[in-house]
């Protein structure tokens, strides 16, 4: 009488998946050869660049700093005070939209420069841009509202 062999494997036997846990999720998972192991590999979720965001906070900042040179200006031209609160503010105002336009352009390189394989994605290309957008807007309204205030001053 004679016995059957045993039934064969395929070999290598297929790896299967790790179970999805909330976070982690596998991309992709590679079969060693020879054992039955296999290679992992997980995806890496995009992350929005926070530098985008100060970029955007700062600019916003920048335009709010703006809108004040051109409040105390108009308020203070007849009294005389108008034109050195309005200096302030805009060099305020200045100096936090050329942060934001410098920030901007960081998170912008940021993106552009991030998602080789196994590194972090970052995101938030359109927040760097709208950071630089607002930045320059609100350093150019503050210039303009300074202008203002001090031929207003002048001319009292």
């Amino acid at each position: 009488m004679t016995v059957p062999p045993p039934p064969q494997v395929p070999y290598p036997p297929a790896v299967p998946p790790p179970p999805p846990s909330g976070r982690w999720r596998p991309e992709r998972v590679d079969a060693m050869p020879g054992t039955e192991f296999g290679l992992v590999q997980l995806r890496v979720e995009p992350i929005t660049s926070g530098l985008a965001i100060g970029s955007l906070i700062a600019g916003i900042g920048s335009i709010l700093a703006s809108l004040l040179v051109l409040c105390f200006g108009l308020a203070g031209s007849a009294s005389g005070w108008g034109g050195w609160v309005s200096g302030a503010f805009t060099l305020l105002s200045v100096l936090v939209g050329g942060g934001a336009i410098a920030l901007g352009a960081v998170a912008r390189r940021q993106v552009r420069t991030s998602g080789r394989t196994g590194h972090v994605r970052f995101t938030g290309a359109g927040l760097g841009m709208s950071g630089i957008v607002c930045g320059a807007a609100g350093a150019g309204i503050a210039l303009l509202s300074l202008a203002l205030t001090l031929v207003l001053q002048i001319s009292v």
